[in-house]
């Protein structure tokens, strides 16, 4: 596979807070170094600027933190500029040369913990459970998962509504799916179903049976959606085409990576890049057991999504292969060519499979421990610079291995 003759390159990001969205830019890093461009504007003509160009991400997927990163570059914004957001916005001189006069208009506001963490949370109605306790007889009953369900009642500790905002305001000038310089996909979660939802440039909202893909949404909306992470973030609200609100959580709780999306809108290379890798053992960090119940959470969670991502992954390989023994079973026995074509055309159709997309997975090395134990949501730049480097190195270990 020679990945400058590509056509359609789509990158999709995944989830993980803001320890994500860094390793993501460190990914991007790499990408642009070993000479990938990122299409993307704040209008549709802006996608003729890469028309012809190799090498050159013309789809973005993006889920949950992944979906920001993601929403910059379609509409536009340079690695460079999604950098200078993060430091300046944490009161950090720019780490970013100055930049002329003709890319000034290319700069984000500087994204803070306001515009991050909004808070969603009122104590008077948090606590006010408890004097009811003792009002009520029997005071409770099924024990303690019956004391939480019935006491906390908040849906999330923090909103999204301010980065809804912050989007809204200060990224696109019309907000629009269809309006940007290349093709967006944000993937998120129903709350009150159990389907994956695509927000994305649709003239109509579809629906199969457990993937609804909608067209309600402005781009801010769908970021939002997507970025809710239960139990910090609330589920966000979004009118439908019929007024009514649907509530949206997390992209990554109903799938880890969507790459799916991108092959089924065409892309002939899908390049993934997702943060969570669970942790091995090493002599120098010792057992996770001796760091208590947030890293031993972390590992479970990280476990959990791991699988989810190499069955993915797996299932990919084993219909690959299955076509391929197929295919040779039928030229054994001499089947016309093109009636072989057309068998196995068919059984890539009824998989889904997509046997002439590749792809190229970018995730962090189990050994670096350094990576697992980063906080997930600082913008600490020290922690935030060395999340990137290590998403830098990740992507430069795996795109050695293909040929340019």
């Amino acid at each position: 596979m020679r990945l400058g003759e590509k056509k359609k390159i789509a990158l999709v990001l995944s989830g993980g807070g803001v320890k994500a969205a860094a390793y993501h830019i460190g990914v991007c890093l790499a990408l642009r170094e070993k000479g990938f461009q990122f299409a993307g504007g704040s209008q549709p003509s802006d996608a003729d600027k890469f028309k012809d160009q190799p090498l050159t991400f013309k789809m973005y997927v993006g889920s949950s933190a992944g979906s920001v990163i993601s929403t910059f570059l379609a509409a536009g914004y340079s690695i460079d500029a999604i950098i200078d957001a993060f430091t300046r916005g944490n009161g950090v001189d720019s780490l970013v040369p100055p930049r002329n006069p003709e890319e000034q208009e290319q700069q984000l506001k500087p994204l803070t913990y306001r515009d991050i963490f909004s808070i969603n949370m009122n104590p008077s109605t948090a606590l006010s459970f408890i004097p009811k306790l003792y009002k009520k007889k029997p005071v409770i009953s099924g024990g303690l998962e019956t004391l939480f369900k019935r006491g906390f009642k908040m849906n999330g500790v923090f909103s999204t509504r301010n980065l809804e905002k912050y989007l809204r305001n200060n990224v696109f000038p019309t907000n629009e799916f269809k309006a940007l310089g290349a093709e967006l996909y944000i993937v998120a979660t129903q709350l009150n179903h159990s389907r994956k939802v695509i927000f994305g440039p649709f003239d109509e909202t579809t629906k199969e049976k457990d993937i609804k893909y909608a067209s309600y949404a402005s781009v801010s909306q769908a970021v939002a959606a997507s970025a809710a992470l239960p139990p910090f973030f609330a589920p966000y609200g979004i009118n439908n085409q019929r007024g009514k609100k649907i509530h949206f959580f997390d992209g990554e709780i109903r799938d880890t990576l969507s790459t799916h999306v991108a092959a089924d809108h065409d892309a002939d290379l899908v390049i993934s890049s997702y943060s969570i890798q669970p942790y091995h053992y090493n002599d120098e960090m010792g057992s996770l057991h001796e760091y208590g119940i947030p890293a031993i959470f972390n590992q479970a969670l990280y476990q959990v999504v791991q699988q989810k991502i190499e069955r993915h992954m797996q299932n990919q390989k084993d219909m690959k292969s299955m076509l391929n023994t197929v295919s040779g079973y039928l030229k054994q026995i001499e089947l016309p060519e093109e009636q072989r074509e057309k068998l196995l055309e068919i059984l890539a159709s009824k998989s889904r499979f997509k046997p002439n997309v590749d792809y190229i997975y970018i995730h962090p090395s189990p050994h670096d421990y350094e990576m697992f134990f980063y906080d997930h949501f600082s913008l600490s730049p020290k922690i935030l610079s060395g999340i990137v480097r290590t998403g830098f190195r990740s992507a430069m270990s795996t795109l050695r291995k293909y040929n340019f």
